[in-house]
């Protein structure tokens, strides 16, 4: 027992010896400026940093980059805490973990070598507030760890590229069609007279044309139109054609000068069926009964005017061939073939305007003049279709068809003159 006592009156001893030379050390100390109080606390962390690099051979935690709330109080601002001095003063020291007590060595450390820098206390802390207790508890956090990536592959500046070059299509289809239909009632006691009738015509036309927007032009059109209609005063016939038409228009051009293409037309057309007339037993036309072929070469103009709105073509054909066969017998003569033969063959000049104006977003009007002379016989035909677009599918349309012709029979009132018209409305189909 009397051991220790001698030692408690020893460590008092040592610590008023202590305090004294504390305080007469801090008498002589001369206050450091700011820049060399950072120094001296740069310096004292490196040599912290020294003593914790040990620790991380024996802190499995540090190891797998793991946070740990027991390194605070080497990173906050100096304050003496009071585990480092029992530890160092009690005869019977508690030691903790290893990274604990090499905390509270280094910070022992830190109070004997730099008590200048320690401005504040455990016990002041206590007072401000709540001291974390669990500051030399290990904390610890599961942190999910990537692979390493490779580093990226250095670049060339200028990247290869692919480049697909498509070969441009020069080639465009279109068409447009339509199914009409009129009916007309008339009683037997109508003032005026007249009877009933019902008549339908459909119509199509196709196009194929190449452009490669250099010299070469060649453009295709098939035309097929076949109406019919019924008539009760008619007692021959159940049904008869009003409107029947196949024709195939072609032409080759080659630029000569903006607008302008020397152009090569084959010109090809007859009928579907047989045309008839009422109460009349007698066939006037037929299929192939004429078939009409011709052959030019001259010039042709394309025609672009009014914003676009009015475009056709114009072909002055000074040099061409015409050739006409008629199947049956009975219609030779009216076609202007003589004798037994079944064609007939001349050369003739030629001109045809094919042109599209579209007057209003509803309005259009087709237009086809062609004129043709052997200068022994004449051919002139004029057609005009006036469309009126009452929706996107459904249209009104009015036909006006005069036409001359010398190689028929000669008619008493109106010579060798003729004249079509009819009017219908139905469906229409563009694409």
């Amino acid at each position: 027992m009397k051991y220790r006592y001698i030692i408690v009156v020893l460590l008092i001893v040592l610590s008023f010896v202590d305090a004294s030379a504390q305080r007469s050390k801090q008498s002589r100390v001369v206050t450091p400026d700011t820049a060399q109080v950072v120094k001296d606390y740069m310096d004292s962390l490196v040599v912290l940093r020294r003593q914790l690099d040990s620790l991380h051979q024996v802190n499995a935690q540090l190891r797998t980059e793991v946070s740990d709330g027991r390194y605070f109080r080497l990173f906050a601002p100096a304050t003496f805490y009071h585990s480092g001095a029992n530890k160092q003063l009690s005869l019977f020291p508690q030691t903790g973990d290893e990274v604990t007590d090499a905390i509270d060595e280094a910070m022992m450390k830190l109070y004997m070598r730099r008590p200048d820098l320690v401005k504040n206390n455990e016990s002041n802390l206590k007072d401000v507030g709540s001291l974390r207790d669990d500051v030399n508890t290990e904390l610890t956090q599961k942190v999910d760890l990537v692979d390493m990536a490779a580093p990226l592959p250095e670049e060339p500046e200028a990247v290869p590229v692919a480049v697909v070059i498509q070969k441009p299509n020069f080639w465009k289809f279109k068409g447009d069609g339509y199914l009409q239909f009129l009916q007309n009632y008339v009683s037997n006691n109508w003032h005026k007279g007249g009877e009933s009738n019902y008549s339908a015509v459909a119509a199509a036309t196709l196009e194929l044309n190449y452009n490669d927007k250099d010299k070469v032009l060649f453009e295709n059109k098939l035309e097929m139109k076949l109406g019919f209609q019924t008539s009760s005063s008619d007692t021959i016939h159940k049904f008869k054609t009003n409107n029947d038409l196949l024709r195939l228009n072609s032409k080759l051009g080659l630029q000569a000068h903006k607008h302008w293409y020397y152009t090569l037309q084959l010109l090809a057309y007859t009928q579907f069926a047989k045309g008839l007339k009422a109460n009349d037993p007698q066939t006037y036309s037929d299929f192939m009964s004429p078939f009409h072929l011709n052959l030019g070469v001259g010039m042709e103009y394309k025609v672009s005017a009014f914003n676009n709105r009015l475009t056709g073509s114009l072909n002055f054909l000074p040099l061409s061939f015409n050739f006409v066969y008629v199947d049956r017998d009975a219609l030779t003569s009216s076609n202007g073939i003589e004798g037994n033969h079944h064609t007939r063959e001349e050369f003739a000049s030629q001109f045809t305007a094919d042109l599209k104006w579209q007057i209003a977003d509803q309005i259009s009007w087709k237009s086809r003049f062609y004129a043709n002379t052997s200068y022994h016989r004449s051919l002139i035909e004029w057609e005009n279709q006036f469309e009126l677009k009452v929706t996107k599918y459904i249209s009104a349309n009015l036909f006006l068809y005069p036409r001359f012709d010398d190689s028929n029979n000669w008619d008493e009132h109106l010579g060798y003159f003729q004249f079509q018209e009819w009017s219908s409305i139905g469906l229409t189909y563009s694409f």
